[in-house]
């Protein structure tokens, strides 16, 4: 699908326009591929890498633009079952326009604080640091996920927490990968910023976008730590409570057993003493609780 957007008073606003200078290629089908790579002189292999979510990020020239392939976080949805992956996003960037093109439709431009740009270069850094905002705000999401399950293994007696915590950190070695893959294109950009035709002030946002980067790099990093190093933690956590409950229930069959020990043996079709006495059913329940206060205490003063 194709969308048209154009700058006005240094926004980013939808376009009806041919001559916008803003192309978003959203999934595109067969005969938009076409028309890239014939109209455009995008390269075939170019293009299929800004489809591919396992493609790695890079910069590089043609005669006419610079295609710039980078990472941003995928559309979360709850049929991902706390599985977050990333997508590649192909940005060509001529002399007076800018091609994207991306395997989903995304909100690329909209959301608050508003896209602010004039021109196609600035626009192209503006994607790339709303898209490290987006990072940032998803490992939010998984550290807020990773916290509520934490809470919930604390009392579990199932894997299902344990499962999800490790999706969690499957996330994570993606955001991990994306990430650092990110922070070679921006320094790639860096070291072409005269050939692209970057102005001193968008060079000076360039290195802003390195160190915010690079930190929220780090911020993936400490989390996927988090959550690996403590994983075995968390395993006997749940193997812990299991043993416990199993402690319980055999601390319930046995309180039940020795009681019917004691009035079963009564209950055989022989004479025992008390047969005739009236008192006898109140005496035997009185055996069969001492039987069971015995335990009780055998049991606490052994700490079983």
């Amino acid at each position: 699908m194709l969308a048209r957007y154009e700058f006005v008073d240094g926004k980013v606003v939808q376009s009806a326009g041919d001559s916008a200078p803003i192309s978003v290629f959203s999934n595109p089908d067969e005969a938009e591929k076409r028309r890239l790579v014939d109209e455009f002189k995008i390269d075939d292999h170019t293009l299929a890498s800004a489809l591919d979510p396992d493609e790695l990020s890079r910069l590089e020239f043609e005669p006419a633009h610079a295609a710039v392939i980078f990472k941003r976080p995928k559309s979360y949805s709850a049929a991902d079952d706390l599985l977050f992956r990333v997508i590649s996003v192909g940005l060509f960037l001529f002399k007076d326009r800018v091609v994207l093109v991306l395997s989903e439709e995304a909100p690329l431009f909209d959301g608050r604080p508003a896209l602010r740009a004039n021109t196609v270069t600035e626009l192209a850094l503006r994607l790339i640091s709303r898209t490290i905002s987006h990072f940032v705000e998803h490992l939010r999401i998984i550290n807020q996920l990773s916290d509520s399950l934490e809470g919930k293994i604390a009392s579990a007696m199932e894997n299902r927490y344990l499962l999800n915590l490790f999706t969690l950190e499957k996330s994570l070695v993606y955001y991990l990968s994306a990430i650092g893959a990110n922070s070679s294109v921006i320094e790639k950009l860096k070291l072409n910023a005269a050939r692209i035709g970057f102005a001193p002030e968008q060079v000076e946002l360039l290195e802003d976008l390195a160190i915010e980067n690079q930190q929220c790099y780090r911020q993936a990093e400490i989390y996927s730590n988090i959550l690996s190093n403590l994983m075995d933690a968390r395993v006997s956590i749940v193997n812990n409570n299991l043993s416990l409950l199993m402690k319980t229930l055999n601390v319930i069959t046995i309180c039940i057993m020795v009681p019917t020990l004691v009035v079963s043996a009564f209950s055989m079709n022989v004479i025992f003493p008390l047969h005739d006495n009236p008192h006898a059913f109140w005496i035997i329940l009185g055996l069969a609780g001492t039987a069971l206060a015995v335990f009780m205490g055998l049991w606490r003063a052994k700490r079983w």
